[in-house]
């Protein structure tokens, strides 16, 4: 298994949006991929902005590949949402999963 782990600073009046973004426009189109397995959108408020940790889990690299293409360390933002973020990573970072245990 491993994390796509990506950040970035929304305005705070388009948190929400950008929330509703995910799981009706990028959500879908995750679950058509084979080897995607989970999302999960963790935020906190900060000074600038509402800042957000976009967590996706997969199979393996190749999956992400399906999504990313091949220079999958880069970040898919789609305009829609740069338009939304105060700022935000241009490259995405993977990890193995070592130990996932959940209750």
């Amino acid at each position: 298994m491993v994390e796509r782990h990506w950040k970035g600073i929304a305005n705070r009046e388009k948190a929400g949006h950008y929330i509703q973004h995910l799981k009706e426009e990028t959500l879908p189109g995750l679950k058509t991929i084979s080897g995607f397995k989970g999302l999960s959108i963790l935020s906190q408020e900060t000074k600038e902005g509402t800042a957000f940790l976009i967590i996706t889990r997969w199979e393996k690299l190749a999956s992400i590949r399906q999504f990313a293409g091949e220079n999958y360390e880069e970040a898919v933002v789609p305009d829609a949402v740069k338009a939304m973020m105060i700022r935000y990573d241009r490259q995405a970072e993977h990890y193995i999963v070592q130990w996932d245990e959940t209750f």
